[in-house]
């Protein structure tokens, strides 16, 4: 079995038409109809480690593949964005999810120490410039994933939950930080756009250890580059590139079609096609289903 995940929000909301991607709606015009998904990362979980008793946190497993074992109640990342305000509210626009390099993150976490002092949250950066918080007790608290708010108004998506107020005043302290910071004059004399808001999310309970991946993990997902796995026809992939976008053809050649080859060979059971809340599987019988018409593939993903 594959779980192929792939962005979708924001690729048909632009002013420009959507590109089509023909294997892509091929795969879904074969598919069974689709099933809900409220958490896409736990059910891709248990397909390469079926018997662990539970999921750890997005953040748990990623800052124990970045940084080891860590001390402290609760960990989240800390995604750098660029916000747009807009009249009466903030939105994220397509490109505002942003990255640090890893001596840029490791100066913004010594100057985060330096004023949050004894605030009970220290931050650190990881090996791949991933920033992570990581507060003395652990938090009540549920916060989305940014890729899930691209090109909405962030107010309906901010931290839920009894200790959501924590996580609410510290991001918007975070703001104001990052108003004037000096990391934000070197992106500037660097052509790089402003980092102006830190998104927590992901947030949970450190752990001491991972399961090895029984399968392999591929793609851009910073919950499931935390995992080693071998080499199968099992696996995760997981990208962030939209159907029809630039990167779109490697994606295709490189999982796509490899998977598609697996499957009718019975090399694998099943191709799981995933995005927004809504997950597509398809069978070896089912991809014979050659009758079925193509439709465009954000008509499956409204």
């Amino acid at each position: 079995m594959q779980y192929f995940r792939f962005g979708a929000r924001g690729g048909y909301e632009q002013s420009r038409a959507p590109l089509r991607a023909p294997l892509l709606e091929r795969l879904l015009a074969r598919a069974d109809d689709f099933t809900a998904v409220s958490d896409w990362r736990a059910d891709a979980y248990r397909i390469i480690a079926p018997h662990a008793g539970s999921v750890p946190a997005v953040a748990a497993a990623a800052v124990f593949a970045d940084c080891g074992a860590i001390d402290g109640g609760w960990v989240c990342i800390a995604a750098p964005l660029r916000y747009v305000a807009e009249m009466s509210s903030v939105r994220l626009p397509q490109d505002g999810i942003l990255s640090l390099r890893r001596a840029d993150a490791e100066s913004l976490a010594l100057d985060f120490n330096r004023v949050w002092l004894d605030s009970g949250v220290r931050m650190i950066a990881g090996a791949s410039g991933v920033l992570y918080c990581i507060f003395d007790r652990a938090l009540n608290a549920t916060s989305i994933d940014p890729k899930d708010v691209l090109e909405r108004h962030i107010e309906a998506y901010l931290p839920a939950g009894p200790d959501s107020p924590r996580l609410r005043q510290l991001m918007s302290e975070l703001e104001m930080w990052l108003f004037e910071h000096a990391a934000n004059g070197d992106r500037a004399a660097q052509g790089l756009p402003a980092v102006n808001g830190l998104w927590l999310w992901g947030g949970g309970v450190p752990v001491d250890s991972l399961p090895a991946a029984q399968g392999f993990c591929a793609g851009d997902d910073v919950f499931f580059k935390a995992f080693s796995g071998k080499n199968s026809d099992t696996g995760v992939i997981a990208v962030s590139q939209v159907p029809g976008s630039e990167g779109w053809p490697q994606v295709e050649s490189a999982w796509l079609e490899p998977a598609v080859e697996r499957l009718r060979a019975r090399r694998i059971s099943r191709l799981d096609l995933s995005a927004g809340d809504r997950c597509f599987s398809l069978s070896a019988r089912g991809s014979r289903r050659f009758w079925r018409r193509s439709k465009p593939w954000w008509e499956s993903f409204p």
